[in-house]
Parts: C-alpha cells; structure tokens; sequence
C-alpha cells in the first residue's frame, strides 16, 4: 500500500516541476516578444498615422 501512494507522490512532484518549468517559459517567451513588438512600435511610431 505504502509503495503505491510513493509512486503517486513521486508522479505528481514530478509533474508540478515540469509545469513550473513549461510555465516559465512561456512566460519568458511572451515577454521577450511583447518587448520585441514594442520596440518596433516606438522605432515606427513617426511612420503611424491616428
């Protein structure tokens, strides 16, 4: 029984660590990007018309 409820614990460790992992890098991607995207904007702002 003991051996059982290990295996879940570790599964579950395992999979909160590879979450955290994935989350952080979409969080590390979409940032770099929303900073790309801003910079072209602030380089092309004479070029936009409102």
């Amino acid at each position: 029984m003991e051996e059982k409820v290990h295996k879940t614990m570790t599964w579950t460790g395992a999979l909160g660590i590879s979450l955290g992992v994935v989350s952080i890098v979409i969080g590390l991607a979409s940032g770099i990007l929303l900073i790309v995207s801003g910079s072209k904007l602030l380089t092309d702002r004479k070029k936009l018309l409102f």
